[in-house]
């Protein structure tokens, strides 16, 4: 029996990898003779760089970039030679992650580190970059990763602002004189699994401003900017960025790399597995395993265990789901198109101790649904 591996990360508790080891041992205990490829995944957010690393024959580059900050700090993106192709993740350079919780307000915050990454990227040679967007501190439009590519947002006085959320509003002219020539001439693909426009109530500053540290006043004002950059971009570009689908993900980032990078936004997901020939590693498999930390409706949007789904639907492969909890009902999962489905919490416990002994809870659960097989 050919069994494929094929998880998330179950976010602080389980890395992808993790994942694989906790159910390679439950199954060689119920069938040792399975045949297991391990193929953990990620979505094109926080985490993604570990598993091309793991996949791939790739090297991680090691600089020195601004923080949200505008800090310097030392980060690292994937340079694969052979396909000439860099993968970033935004998050590495202006992540929340970087940030101390009162350290984080995205009206304060730049996304100028991950232009620098893009830059040294483009300097080393690259000629696609694949950039994940998720993980972001940032509410700029991507005004700061602009600006460290070449591009000026000036104010009626013509003077130049500094690139934050908060200065979104007095942005009158977008000068492109400076820009990198190189810019034009790269593949550019953005991981994007979000689909809010630019601005709104269901845009960037008020669905995901207040995670980011925004208040009420502020997010209206992170609105108004955002609204700004929009009717600016428009008279520029001729491009209205609130009907691309996407726009608002990541603080604007959806926008502004449609526009200052021209790039695609593209399920992350699907990039992932395009880049590892997932859909060519799985094929005569039995069974896939896959899973993620909670299941619930968020799973259908363009989340890993979608994407996995798809596949195996493609070629008539039934999936098995472990999870920490879910929140699906009967009629959900099967909208879902999964065969099984298993949260495997042993006994009512809280939240960390679920956590903590998730690796033997996996391992056990994964043995129990082998057995049966």
């Amino acid at each position: 029996m050919k069994i494929v591996l094929a998880p998330d990360k179950f976010k602080g508790a389980l890395t992808g990898s993790e994942f694989c080891d906790a159910s390679v041992e439950g199954i060689k205990k119920a069938m040792p003779l399975a045949e297991i490829v391990r193929l953990p995944l990620a979505d094109g957010g926080d985490g993604t760089i570990e598993i091309l690393t793991d996949h791939l024959q790739g090297e991680l580059v090691k600089v020195i970039v601004r923080d949200p900050l505008f800090r310097p700090i030392e980060a690292s993106y994937l340079w694969l030679e052979s396909k000439k192709t860099a993968f970033i993740e935004m998050a590495e350079a202006s992540g929340m992650k970087l940030l101390d919780s009162e350290e984080q307000n995205c009206c304060k915050t730049t996304t100028y580190g991950t232009g620098e990454f893009i830059l040294k990227a483009i300097d080393k040679g690259a000629e696609t970059i694949i950039l994940g967007i998720g993980g972001s501190a940032t509410n700029d439009c991507g005004i700061g990763m602009a600006t460290a590519l070449g591009y000026r947002f000036l104010d009626k006085e013509d003077q130049e602002i500094q690139p934050i959320g908060e200065n979104l509003i007095h942005i009158h002219q977008i000068d492109i004189s400076n820009v990198h020539p190189k810019l034009a001439t790269t593949n550019i693909q953005i991981a994007c699994d979000v689909t809010n426009p630019l601005y709104g109530v269901d845009g960037a500053a008020y669905v995901y401003g207040p995670q980011k540290g925004a208040s009420k006043s502020d997010v209206k004002l992170l609105d108004k900017g955002l609204q700004n950059i929009a009717s600016i971009i428009q008279k520029q570009f001729n491009i209205d960025v609130q009907h691309i689908e996407g726009s608002g993900a990541a603080g604007g980032m959806g926008a502004g790399t449609t526009i200052f990078l021209q790039g695609k936004l593209t399920s992350g997901i699907e990039l992932v597995k395009e880049l590892l020939d997932f859909d060519a590693k799985i094929q005569n498999a039995d069974w896939i395993i896959t899973g993620e930390g909670k299941l619930d409706d968020q799973t259908f949007s363009g989340k890993t265990i979608a994407g996995v789904i798809q596949s195996a639907q493609k070629q008539n492969i039934p999936v098995a789901v472990f999870c920490g909890a879910t929140d699906l009902d009967i009629a959900a999962q099967e909208k879902l198109g999964v065969q099984y489905v298993n949260a495997i919490t042993k006994s009512p416990c809280d939240l960390q101790h679920a956590m903590a002994h998730s690796y033997q809870n996996l391992k056990y659960a994964v043995y129990n649904f082998v057995k049966c097989l």
